[in-house]
């Protein structure tokens, strides 16, 4: 553990990891400061010490920094346009928006007021969220669709919105034990961008 008074390189992302950690293995109700500094091994205040508003501020913002990060992934989408397959394009996006942290997260930040409230403030300021993500996801299609590898008929923007819905679907109702949710999405990839759709 970190001794008092020494400073901790990366705590933010120390925090964040662990939080991470103490939900996969015990549910949205072993989410507590103690749990995750003792995750992290650092002192029990060190959390209250980075986040004055303590746990629905550190939620609030570990759910913010997952989506800024997979919409920076997202972002570089449309520059692969003609590059591998369309499903192998859209699956890397849409594996790091499964694998991000930060939509399931956000589960547990619903159910917060004082968390909830501060996501929703950050997403009406512009924060990067699922419609970053939709977003790019659209412009890369469309990309793809002036190099005639999607189907000229197609609606990149329903495409984007069936996709994002879909990762969205996914991570709100996963639990232990649920089917993979990335199995379930490479469905989805693959029927939108069956011949006739993408190639």
């Amino acid at each position: 553990m970190s001794p008092r008074g020494v400073a901790v390189p990366d705590i933010r992302e120390r925090l964040f990891a662990a939080a991470e950690s103490v939900v996969a293995r015990g549910g949205p109700g072993a989410l507590t400061s103690r749990a995750v500094t003792e995750e992290a091994g650092c002192a029990k205040g060190m959390l209250h010490t980075h986040f004055a508003g303590g746990l629905d501020e550190f939620v609030a913002e570990l759910v913010l920094d997952r989506f800024a990060r997979t919409a920076a992934i997202a972002a570089e989408l449309p520059q692969r346009a003609g590059q591998e397959t369309v499903a192998a394009n859209l699956t890397t996006v849409m594996g790091a928006l499964l694998t991000s942290g930060g939509p399931a997260m956000a589960g547990i930040a619903l159910t917060r007021p004082g968390a909830a409230a501060r996501f929703r403030d950050a997403m009406a300021a512009g924060a990067p969220g699922f419609t970053a993500v939709q977003e790019s996801v659209a412009a890369y299609l469309t990309a793809e669709q002036r190099q005639e590898r999607v189907a000229a008929d197609a609606d990149p923007e329903a495409l984007a919105l069936a996709l994002v819905a879909t990762a969205h679907h996914l991570l709100m109702t996963s639990w232990p034990g649920a089917p993979d949710p990335a199995a379930q999405l490479d469905r989805v990839i693959a029927a939108l961008t069956s011949p006739g759709t993408a190639r």
